[in-house]
């Protein structure tokens, strides 16, 4: 089931099982009733009237959060913020939890932490799932347009640091905003912001001090737009504790996170008989470091199950390599554990990295941040000796020397390679001297697809065709990634018809294989037998055919009737190559060609040519995506690039029958 299927379920489920009660909103809710409404405009669903925050940091082991909001819903899509969903664990507890309606006209409504459920949904598609996070969701009835929706909780927490984040920008605009933080007597706090202009606190009492923001603008969501944190307003907050109370758990910059990391995983690398054993059966026959290393890391993506795990600490805290080659399963930073305890065994230093798998969450000037990565990869450490062009992510660190930056976690990713999705990204490299944040690099011309097809075409515009697409990179990763879990053989070229549908009316595909499935190392190709009927146009005893024949390159993203509002981001990089070449009917000869294309942006550059020779018609065409983002300033020119590819992609060459 889905998870966005399910949790309309349970909304469902919840909305009809509450007992709503008439009883007064708060006066901090009542206080909202006449108050304006923030700067929007008439697609917004919803502006907060009110949010607040209220962290009481009562010891290194108990912090207590106060969570204000209420949500003036304008139109019937913004009915969803009458549900309220309030995550816990063993280590944070719910103390309590109400809601409110404040209808404009009628009693008040209210529900309470009673009427309530428990809720856990799998996040991750294709993985099992083991945590012990839960949410309570309460939903708050009569969510309706001009209606005040509001709830109030409190959470008592130990947490794994003395940091928190206020996030206070969302998709929808807010009128005020309010943090306020209490310390114990003698206790510091540093304060930094993110994406937004800072505003100093002022003192709210005793070693008390209150941060505001007013009128802050909503961020709607564009495709390919940056994540979340990359661009929404946040305070980091770290508090130091006084004297000698002093604690790890505090941190206030990379090298002492990655201290207070180091911390958490050692003695977790340590290998047990058995994995010493596995090690040398691995590499028995390996003859060279890069060997050794291809062999593990092969074991590490066929053999190893990944298997999402968040259990309290066990959220950053990776289980020992003993276990999880035991059991044979683990998360991201479980799999690095185990690879990175084989590799030693085998001779071959490596680091855990922390990253984010959303490019652009993190940046360099990012402030030092627990919740700033979600994944685990590993950086392995090259001998000298070895040099081979299949490793392509190898750096040069000042310490460490020649660093390789590879991801156990995605089954069909080459050793040497790394998904585009990680590449011109920032992680932190773990060493036993600290942290320090460190930009995976990109990978030019390592992902693509090259397509040939030899196309004889008919007087009456039909073709027959023998095409072979090779694949390589992120291209070949994810058509196995996809074929793996396909059954049926028939469904196996279901792909291919996505990619004929798109630019031929009318195709049936008459033989089709797939080869390199499994051999990573080998580049993916699909290579198929394919007719087309009607493919030339006739205009009087003219034939127009479309060079172009297969695979679409032009988009229509930024075709839209709101100026774009944020960078352009790319899943990575890209460089596909088609030559097609088109045998022309007996008693024809090339009348007209298309002119060719040739730009280059910068960030991406487009090359296409149209030529005679003979009976045959060729078009080659290149496209290239260089630069992984875009920046606003340069998305005009984005889309000219797209919408000269697309005049390229409908041109057509005009064939003549031959004059005798």
């Amino acid at each position: 089931m889905k998870k966005n299927v399910a949790l309309a379920c349970l909304i469902a489920l919840a909305s009809g099982g509450a007992e709503t009660a008439r009883a007064d909103a708060p006066a901090w809710m009542h206080n909202l009733v006449n108050a304006p409404l923030p700067p929007h405009d008439e697609k917004t669903d919803a502006v907060v009237l009110y949010s607040e925050e209220i962290v009481n940091v009562q010891s290194m082991d108990k912090i207590r959060d106060t969570v204000r909001v209420a949500y003036k819903i304008l139109r019937p899509s913004g009915r969803d913020h009458g549900t309220v969903l309030v995550s816990f664990n063993p280590q944070t507890k719910i103390i309590n939890l109400h809601g409110w309606c404040i209808p404009a006209q009628g009693k008040d409504y209210e529900v309470k932490e009673k009427d309530s459920m428990e809720i856990s949904l799998p996040k991750i598609s294709g993985s099992d799932l083991v945590s012990d996070v839960k949410d309570k969701m309460l939903v708050i009835p009569a969510a309706d347009p001009g209606n005040i929706v509001g709830y109030e909780y409190e959470i008592e927490e130990s947490p794994l640091v003395l940091q928190k984040v206020w996030d206070f920008q969302e998709a929808d605009p807010v009128k005020d905003a309010r943090f306020t933080l209490q310390l114990p007597p003698g206790w510091e706090y540093k304060a930094v912001w993110r994406n937004y202009a800072e505003t100093r606190p002022v003192s709210a009492g005793s070693n008390q001090w209150q941060w505001s923001v007013s009128d802050v603008k909503g961020l709607r969501a564009e495709r390919k737009m940056p994540p979340w944190p990359g661009i929404a307003g946040s305070m980091i907050v770290n508090v130091f504790p006084s004297g000698p109370t002093a604690s790890d758990r505090s941190f206030q910059n990379w090298a002492q996170m990655g201290n207070w990391y180091v911390g958490l995983t050692r003695g977790r690398r340590d290998a047990t008989p058995e994995i010493k054993r596995k090690v040398e059966a691995l590499t028995a026959s390996a003859h060279s470091p890069l060997e050794k290393m291809q062999a593990i890391a092969q074991f590490m993506q066929r053999d190893v199950r990944y298997v999402e795990i968040s259990l309290g600490i066990g959220g950053f805290q990776p289980h020992s390599a003993a276990d999880v080659f035991q059991h044979r399963y683990g998360d991201c930073k479980d799999k690095v554990t185990l690879m990175s305890a084989m590799l030693k065994e085998a001779g071959i230093e490596s680091y855990y990295v922390i990253i984010n798998s959303e490019r652009g969450s993190v940046a360099a000037d990012t402030p030092a941040q627990l919740g700033a990565f979600d994944h685990a990869i590993l950086a392995i450490r090259i001998p000298d000796e070895v040099n081979d062009a299949s490793l392509m992510e190898i750096v040069k660190d000042q310490k460490l020397g020649r660093i390789l930056f590879f991801d156990p976690t995605v089954t069909f990713v080459p050793f040497g390679q790394i998904g585009g999705y990680l590449q011109d990204s920032y992680g932190l490299l773990v060493t036993p001297d600290g942290g320090e944040l460190v930009n995976v690099p990109k990978i030019l011309d390592a992902t693509g697809t090259t397509r040939h097809g030899v196309f004889h075409l008919d007087a009456s515009g039909n073709f027959t065709a023998e095409v072979t697409e090779t694949h390589r990179g992120d291209a070949a990763w994810e058509q196995r990634e996809y074929l793996k879990s396909v059954t049926k053989e028939t469904d196996k070229i279901k792909v291919i018809e996505a990619l004929l549908s798109e630019s031929l009316p009318n195709y049936a595909i008459t033989k089709a294989s797939i080869q390199n499935l499994e051999q990573t190392n080998q580049p993916f190709r699909f290579v198929y037998s394919v007719v087309g009927q009607r493919y030339a146009k006739t205009a009087g005893d003219l034939l127009l055919v479309r060079p172009r024949v297969i695979g679409v390159n032009a988009s229509g993203l930024l075709e839209t009737k709101e100026p774009r509002k944020f960078p352009v981001i790319f899943a990575g990089p890209e460089k596909d190559s088609d030559t097609f070449e088109i045998v022309l009917p007996t008693g024809y000869e090339v009348d007209d060609l298309p002119p060719p294309v040739d730009i280059d942006y910068g960030f991406a550059s487009y090359h296409s040519k149209t030529e005679s020779a003979g009976n045959m018609l060729k078009y080659t065409r290149t496209f290239e995506i260089k630069e992984l983002s875009v920046p606003l300033d340069k998305t005009d020119d984005l889309k000219k690039f797209y919408r000269i590819i697309a005049s390229d992609e409908r041109n057509t060459a005009v064939l003549k029958p031959v004059a005798h």
